[in-house]
């Protein structure tokens, strides 16, 4: 992650569930016209977020050939998103 002010931003995601009930995200919805599809999970661990703050289940994701975090934490799902960046309409 740049040096770049972050904030903690919930976000919609598609998920599937496999037969061994593994979560998989398929796609992370900002809002209705921003909506970006997970290319690959790299990664899936238990880890605190350090840039602003949580802790859960961090799935290190691969969207439009970057890698980027997603975190599950409790229940809800959340990105680090810079400052002043697409503003989830509606919600949390």
């Amino acid at each position: 992650m740049d040096p770049a002010k972050r904030e903690k931003r919930y976000v919609q995601v598609v998920v599937r569930f496999d037969t061994d009930g593994q979560l998989r995200p398929l796609e992370i919805e900002f809002d209705e016209k921003h909506k970006y599809p997970v290319d690959r999970v790299l990664d899936v661990c238990r880890a605190a977020c350090q840039t602003v703050g949580g802790v859960g289940v961090r799935y290190t994701v691969r969207i439009q050939g970057q890698e980027r975090y997603l975190w599950l934490e409790k229940g809800r799902w959340f990105v680090e998103a810079l400052q002043g960046q697409l503003r989830q309409t509606g919600g949390a």
